[in-house]
C-alpha cells in the first residue's frame, strides 16, 4: 500500500506555519512578523522573474543544441514551486522555497528523482539543426517522406464530395 505524503503535508503544513508565527511573534513582535512576510513575498516575486529567465534560456539552448531538456524542465518547475512556496505567507515555506532556489539544492533534488521520471514524446526543434526546416540535415518530417503538390492536387476552396467537409443542410 502506497502512502502519499500530500495529505500529511496539507495537515501538518499549516499546524507548523501557525507553530512558528506565534513563536517568532513572541520574539520579534507582530508587525516585524508581517512585514517578513511582505518582504519574503516581495524575494520571492524577484527570484522567480530572475531565475526562471535563467532556465527559460537553458532550456532554449538544450532544444536549439537538439537535446531533450528534461534537466531543465525539473529546474523550471522547480524554482516555480519555490516562488509558491515564498509566495505563500509563512517562516517554514520561505525556507523551503529558498532552499529549492539555490541550484546545488535542486541538483540534489534531480539525483533523487531523475531515474523516476519518464519523458517520452515526438521531439522538434524549430531553430536551425537537425530536425528543422532550415537545417542542412534534411527535412523536419521524421520519416524522411516528402508530399510534393501540384497546383490542381491543391486548392483553397473545400471540395463538397470531400468525406471531411461536413455540411449541415
Amino acid at each position: 500500500m502506497r502512502f502519499s505524503i500530500l495529505p500529511l503535508a496539507l495537515v501538518v503544513l499549516p499546524l507548523l506555519e501557525i507553530a512558528v508565527f506565534i513563536i517568532v511573534g513572541r520574539y520579534i513582535g507582530v508587525l516585524p512578523v508581517i512585514g517578513l512576510i511582505f518582504l519574503s513575498s516581495a524575494v520571492g516575486g524577484l527570484l522567480l522573474r530572475i531565475q526562471g529567465i535563467g532556465v527559460l534560456r537553458k532550456l532554449s539552448r538544450e532544444m536549439d543544441a537538439g537535446r531533450l531538456p528534461a534537466r531543465e524542465l525539473i529546474h523550471g518547475a522547480m524554482i516555480v514551486l519555490a516562488g509558491l512556496f515564498l509566495l505563500t505567507p509563512g517562516f517554514v515555506t520561505d525556507v523551503l522555497g529558498l532552499l529549492l532556489f539555490i541550484p546545488a539544492v535542486r541538483d540534489a533534488a534531480w539525483l533523487m528523482i531523475k531515474d523516476r521520471i519518464a519523458v517520452s514524446g515526438v521531439f522538434r526543434s524549430s531553430g536551425p539543426g537537425p530536425g528543422s526546416p532550415f537545417g542542412s540535415e534534411g527535412s523536419s518530417d521524421p520519416s524522411g517522406e516528402v508530399i510534393d503538390l501540384d497546383a490542381e492536387d491543391y486548392s483553397r476552396e473545400p471540395n463538397p464530395k470531400s468525406p471531411w467537409n461536413r455540411r449541415i443542410d
